[in-house]
């Protein structure tokens, strides 16, 4: 079956959990009925991880140029080998060296991407602190592929089983944060998420606008205004598309209600708005979409986590379900 998607998972920082939740992944053989996942990383670290994880796969190591004699059966695991990570790399270690590759693997995800060789990237944790180290000043993934693709401008999506939530600005202090929204980014923002529902098949997404203060600037009682000269602008463009958009709202009150399923899409102003309430659902079961790119891309909704690194403790579960994303946006682009 040549029709299923190629993914391409990135190792993410080889120092942190990412290889051993990649062995686990790949040990569900039933996602390869699905798609065609081709690693992009480190043999033998892959190697180390399966036997701390104690998985039965085969890591089989290719070139970067020998994406098409990737093989994509159960029990192996095909790997673009970049070859950067020494052996005795120790796990749970902030290392120069594993920020670089990150951002290596990354690299070559994209080109592949950009020439048609896979048609999703899903990626595993890396460390920002690490990322910097090695040379690479981006905030994080998000950023590097918009940059890798040349694209101008994304946004995060966090998608968990109980709600999406999409957002303004992301990897930046609050202050920073607060200055940077404006109208039209806000409306930017809006237009990507309800382009990317109808593309999931939810014609008229509901979506809720978070406000920025407490109780949404309370009509002006809470904050400087903020509310009402850069959120709501972009509501009424919104509404006068015909698109079902409403707020500015409370954010507590808001993500209660779209827990309850009164809206598809919440619209976050910053990162811990948006990031707070998803991972109290559950990292296990989050995902996060980067909006906007001319590629697929979905990631785990989790850090490197340092302090279980190494022990085979990491869960699989968020890595599966970005997998599955990866997998429907894919196919739904196709």
């Amino acid at each position: 079956m040549t029709d299923r998607p190629v993914i391409a998972i990135t190792m993410g920082d080889a120092a942190g959990v990412g290889p051993e939740i990649v062995m686990k992944t790949l040990g569900h053989s039933e996602l390869y009925a699905q798609c065609r996942p081709l690693v992009i990383g480190d043999t033998r670290r892959l190697q180390q991880a399966g036997r701390i994880v104690q998985s039965p796969l085969v890591v089989t190591s290719l070139k970067a140029d020998q994406s098409d004699e990737a093989v994509y059966v159960p029990g192996t695991v095909d790997c673009i080998d970049l070859k950067l990570i020494p052996e005795d790399l120790p796990w749970g270690v902030l290392s120069p060296i594993a920020g670089d590759a990150a951002f290596r693997y990354l690299e070559i995800a994209a080109r592949l991407a950009g020439v048609g060789k896979v048609q999703a990237i899903c990626t595993a944790p890396l460390n920002k602190e690490a990322l910097h180290a090695g040379g690479h000043n981006y905030p994080g993934h998000t950023e590097m592929l918009a940059a890798l693709t040349g694209t101008p401008e994304v946004s995060m999506m966090l998608s968990t089983p109980k709600m999406r939530v999409i957002h303004v600005t992301t990897h930046i202090g609050l202050i920073d944060a607060i200055e940077r929204i404006e109208p039209t980014l806000v409306e930017r923002t809006i237009a990507r998420g309800h382009k990317a529902l109808q593309q999931a098949g939810i014609m008229n997404p509901r979506i809720g606008v978070c406000g920025i203060n407490p109780h949404a600037g309370e009509n002006g009682l809470f904050g400087r205004g903020e509310e009402a000269d850069k959120i709501q602008p972009a509501i009424a463009a919104c509404l006068a598309k015909g698109w079902n958009v409403e707020g500015p709202l409370p954010a507590d009150t808001l993500f209660f209600r779209a827990s309850r399923g009164d809206f598809d899409l919440v619209v976050a102003m910053y990162h811990d708005q948006g990031h707070g309430p998803v991972k109290v659902l559950g990292l296990e079961s989050g995902v996060n979409i980067t909006i906007g790119l001319p590629v697929v891309r979905t990631s785990v909704d989790h850090g490197t986590a340092f302090d279980i690194a190494g022990t085979g403790k990491a869960d699989e579960r968020s890595m599966i379900q970005a997998m599955l994303q990866g997998i429907q946006l894919a196919s739904i682009q196709q």
